[in-house]
């Protein structure tokens, strides 16, 4: 029986990585297109994102089944738990990168100003996140999910910085104001993409630990 709940946990695992992978080229696809208003990549991205619904609902609808019928252990309570919250904050990432796409038809014939850089930083440091976070989990790695949270202060930093440079900007430019109103709010996108990283990092922790404790203070 033991063998049998393992080899169910390494299936859902599995997929769990598979729909990881979608949200972070979701995400990383969604800048490229706002970087370089890509109306048709955008596109792309808003039509994936049902890709990851489905991911979300069959991971669930798996993990319900499986605490119905096979009343798994403790240890392996938590682990579907905690996968059926992991593929929730993955969804909503994904639903980010959707509003991130449909800010490339309102930049159209915009040249970016350097002011806004910090917003490709962001899209490199969450993406990967995310991909650390996801092999933390399969890992049951608790002290890289710690140090997953320190990238997210970093991500923190650049958005606070952008916005008050942004903002300055707008007031002293009109011209600034379109480009400088949608990039701030991608970059907030980014920033709570960031939190819902953060968020799988208190689902490991509790996973491996029996205990939830908040890394978003």
């Amino acid at each position: 029986m033991r063998n049998v709940m393992r080899n169910k946990i390494k299936s859902l695992n599995a997929e769990l990585m598979e729909m990881a992978t979608l949200v972070e080229k979701q995400i990383y696809d969604s800048i490229n297109a706002l970087k370089n208003q890509n109306n048709e990549l955008a596109q792309e991205v808003i039509k994936n994102d049902d890709k990851v619904d489905n991911f979300q609902k069959e991971i669930e609808e798996k993990c319900i089944k499986i605490i119905a019928t096979e009343q798994p252990v403790a240890k392996d309570l938590r682990s579907l738990y905690t996968t059926s919250k992991i593929v929730t904050d993955l969804e909503r990432m994904a639903d980010y990168a959707v509003d991130i796409s449909k800010a490339v038809s309102r930049v159209q014939g915009i040249n970016f100003s350097e002011d806004v850089s910090p917003v490709w930083e962001m899209v490199d440091i969450v993406t990967k996140m995310i991909k650390s976070a996801i092999e933390a989990y399969i890992n049951g790695d608790v002290d890289h999910a710690y140090e997953i949270c320190d990238m997210d202060d970093r991500v923190d930093a650049l958005y606070q910085g952008m916005f008050s440079v942004v903002l300055k900007n707008m007031s002293h430019n009109e011209a600034m104001i379109n480009q400088g109103t949608q990039i701030l709010f991608v970059s907030k996108y980014l920033e709570r993409i960031g939190d819902h990283v953060t968020n799988i990092c208190e689902w490991i922790i509790f996973h491996k630990k029996g205990k939830y404790v908040d890394l978003n203070e």
